[in-house]
């Protein structure tokens, strides 16, 4: 799968990003590898999978229905890296994940390998002490304001877990609307970028590999895992991930919409005008 990832690339890319996430897959028999999964209240898989973050397909490993340990994600992380760069030894590689993929095997791996990281911080006390005064003053800013739009302020700083093995740069995104305050956090090892840019323009398009993971689910049946031996639903995975390959490539072979406005037009799409984050250059 990483070699049919890899040739679909015309030329080599010079730095790519990886969306990995996880999905459950509701079984009904005696499949091996099944697990009881409480928060969904049934019986399935929970496989890893992998897009890029064009969304080409990349790979997916079946696996129980539970939450993935650092000590399981590192062993598949350096076996996806080092197919890739098998292929590719000079592209620089951007992990992107939620907070179930930040653990400190992650986080150490990453740095060992030369891999760059965005990843999900789960809030902790500790946390959010760096924010509470952002928090209050953020607060006060809706209430002063015309309270239609959400308030949304970052912050900066350097921290860590204390099971992690030094600090590192944790970035929060303080956000205060009519339904009250939510506060998020990262980590990157990007040295780079304003906080501002990291979060909304590197780390939340990470949704679109959720929405790349529904259409797999939905228009090509991925979750039918039926067979009884966890290597052949394996290979039903790789199976209805050539069939994403399928539908990615017609996309990417149908003709391109022009760029110029229609003579009845006088809408202006700045979003594709917009120059790439500086970590990506």
């Amino acid at each position: 799968m990483v070699d049919l990832y890899c040739s679909s690339f015309r030329q080599v890319p010079k730095r790519i990003v990886l969306d990995i996430d996880d999905t459950f897959d509701a079984v009904h028999g005696g499949q091996q590898l099944r697990l009881f999964n409480a928060h969904y209240d049934e019986y399935g898989f929970q496989p890893i999978v992998v897009f890029d973050g064009d969304g080409r397909f990349v790979g997916a490993v079946l696996r129980p229905a539970k939450r993935p340990s650092g000590a399981e994600i590192r062993p598949h992380l350096r076996r996806l890296v080092r197919a890739i760069r098998s292929n590719w030894p000079n592209t620089g590689i951007l992990i992107r994940a939620d907070g179930h993929y930040c653990s400190p095997q992650v986080i150490d791996w990453c740095r060992a390998n030369d891999v760059d990281f965005i990843l999900g911080v789960a809030p902790t006390t500790t946390l959010r002490k760096h924010v509470a005064d952002l928090e209050s003053s953020t607060m006060a800013r809706f209430e002063v304001s015309s309270k239609t739009n959400k308030v949304r302020r970052f912050k900066e700083f350097l921290d860590g877990a204390a099971s992690w093995s030094r600090v590192e740069r944790i970035i929060a995104r303080v956000e205060v609307g009519a339904q009250g305050a939510d506060t998020r956090f990262i980590v990157t090892n990007l040295a780079s970028g304003k906080a501002k840019a990291l979060y909304e323009d590197v780390y939340c398009r990470r949704g679109a590999a959720e929405n790349h993971i529904k259409s797999w689910k939905t228009h090509l049946a991925a979750d039918r895992t039926s067979c009884t031996r966890a290597t052949a639903n394996q290979f039903r995975l790789f199976l209805h991930a050539g069939a994403y390959w399928l539908m990615w490539g017609l996309r990417a072979a149908m003709p391109k919409r022009s760029s110029l406005p229609s003579p009845n037009s006088t809408r202006c799409d700045c979003a594709s005008s917009r120059s790439p984050p500086a970590w990506s250059r």
